[in-house]
């Protein structure tokens, strides 16, 4: 009965049951398939995963003492460090350093006030005979700038009373010997003798007021000595460059004939002044008082900083306490900087239009060009001139003991901001605390992310960081690490 029974089920009670839960799988698959599909899937990566990296640290022990986060370390090729401009210049050590914080302030290059410009006129009526210089040239002071024929009525005048008062003067003096010599032999009275004494003496005066008189028109000592002794009129007016720190009476010259006569202080140490404009042309006519030509004198500048309403106590207060400006010129290349320069003075008054106050920092200038030509003249270029605009960085605030990198140093992606850090031939991205931020400079809390010593790129932050991203598969947003 046994055997039956086994055959039985064998034959038709187990394919019945198989069938019944193939038939009860299908039923009910929307409740475990998704489930075991999952799980599944989880297996077979969880195995992958552990399979890659038991090979990436058997790469890493074969190769590399020190593994890197190859999500925060990147390798660059040197093609690669050319193309973000990476090159020693912006590879150096940091170091901890005082930083001032700063405003900018719109400003001009201008002239200082009764210092740069020099108007070069005549003292007397006469005829341009020759003009020396040519616009555009320095000269130095004491240089023969022009020659003046003299038709001035009042000094033609002047100088023909002083020669006939002088020989008038010759024939009293001539005179009074001869009767002193008969008057002590008793032929004349006395009384004749003390007549021309009183005579020489009314010429001695009229004398001294006429020679005070060439005096006024401009005749040194020498010169008036010059006409008595000669007994001839001078007739040419010599006109020098003068110096922008002395007056000299020998920055004009008279002369009796066309010969040409320099100044005696044109040996002495002095900035070139620059003819900057000629107002004058040979053969012209001029009058007393007409100006010849203006000279420069670009050595020193000024700066005319203009600070806006809000600024201008921070402004006064960085003059109070002795701080120095930087002065930022624009230019094909970028920005170039000209630092430690200090503060002349500030305005008294705010400009009713503008509403700004002006304030006055000194700049040394350089020459960038000298050179001369085949007629011996000579041209100067200077560094900076009048008229060149600027920004000027007043520090407001001062903060000891910072890291200070060029803004190119930094990127950041969402809250971070990083930099990266040499370290081999490799450069890690490391998290930093961005304390300031500006157009050109990043302050970096000294937190212990950084020491001083530690090598960090100075640019190409935001290309270094888009190449983390492309290794990684992320996407790459062309705008992070940059504000707009």
């Amino acid at each position: 009965m046994f055997p039956k029974i086994k055959q039985f089920l064998l034959q038709w009670a187990f394919p019945a049951l198989v069938c019944i839960v193939i038939a009860a799988a299908l039923f009910t698959r929307n409740l475990w398939w998704v489930p075991l599909s999952n799980w599944i899937s989880g297996t077979v990566q969880s195995s992958q995963s552990v399979a890659d990296e038991n090979h990436q640290s058997g790469d890493d022990s074969n190769t590399d003492d020190h593994p890197h986060d190859t999500a925060t370390s990147l390798e660059l090729s040197d093609q690669a460090r050319m193309n973000i401009g990476l090159t020693t210049e912006f590879l150096k050590p940091i170091q901890l350093q005082d930083y001032q914080r700063s405003i900018s302030v719109p400003a001009v290059i201008v002239e200082r006030p009764g210092r740069s410009r020099i108007e070069v006129s005549t003292p007397l009526t006469g005829i341009v005979t020759h003009v020396h210089s040519v616009e555009g040239e320095a000269v130095l002071p004491g240089t023969l700038l022009f020659e003046i024929r003299l038709t001035h009525e009042d000094l033609v005048k002047t100088q023909t009373e002083f020669v006939q008062t002088l020989g008038e003067l010759d024939v009293e003096k001539r005179e009074l010997n001869r009767l002193e010599g008969i008057a002590n032999s008793g032929a004349v009275a006395g009384k004749v003798v003390l007549e021309r004494e009183y005579a020489i003496d009314k010429l001695t005066a009229l004398l001294n007021a006429q020679r005070e008189s060439l005096k006024l028109h401009g005749l040194s000592e020498e010169q008036i000595d010059q006409v008595s002794k000669s007994r001839s009129l001078l007739k040419s007016l010599q006109i020098f460059a003068p110096s922008t720190d002395s007056h000299r009476e020998d920055d004009f010259k008279f002369t009796g004939s066309d010969k040409v006569r320099r100044a005696a202080y044109m040996e002495e140490p002095s900035s070139p002044l620059v003819l900057q404009e000629l107002h004058v042309k040979k053969g012209q006519s001029i009058k007393a008082g007409d100006s010849l030509c203006e000279l420069v004198d670009l050595e020193q500048l000024f700066v005319e900083g203009k600070a806006f309403e809000r600024d201008a106590n921070a402004v006064t207060e960085a003059a109070r306490r002795g701080w120095t400006v930087t002065a930022l010129f624009e230019t094909t290349e970028g920005y170039v900087k000209s630092e430690n320069l200090s503060f002349a003075y500030l305005a008294n008054r705010v400009d009713q239009d503008s509403r700004t106050l002006s304030f006055f920092v000194n700049l040394p200038n350089t020459i960038v060009r000298d050179e001369g030509n085949s007629q011996g003249q000579r041209f100067l270029s200077w560094k900076y001139r009048p008229g060149q605009r600027l920004q000027l960085l007043v520090p407001i605030e001062e903060w000891k003991e910072q890291f200070v990198l060029p803004v190119d140093a930094i990127t950041q992606e969402g809250a971070e901001h990083y930099v990266f850090q040499q370290n081999g031939d490799r450069f890690d991205r490391v998290p930093v605390h961005l304390k300031h931020k500006d157009q050109r400079s990043v302050v970096i809390e000294n937190d212990g992310s950084l020491f001083p010593g530690d090598i960090v790129a100075r640019r190409g932050a935001h290309q270094m960081q888009m190449a983390l991203k492309n290794k990684s598969g992320g996407g790459v947003d062309p705008h992070a690490g940059h504000s707009h």
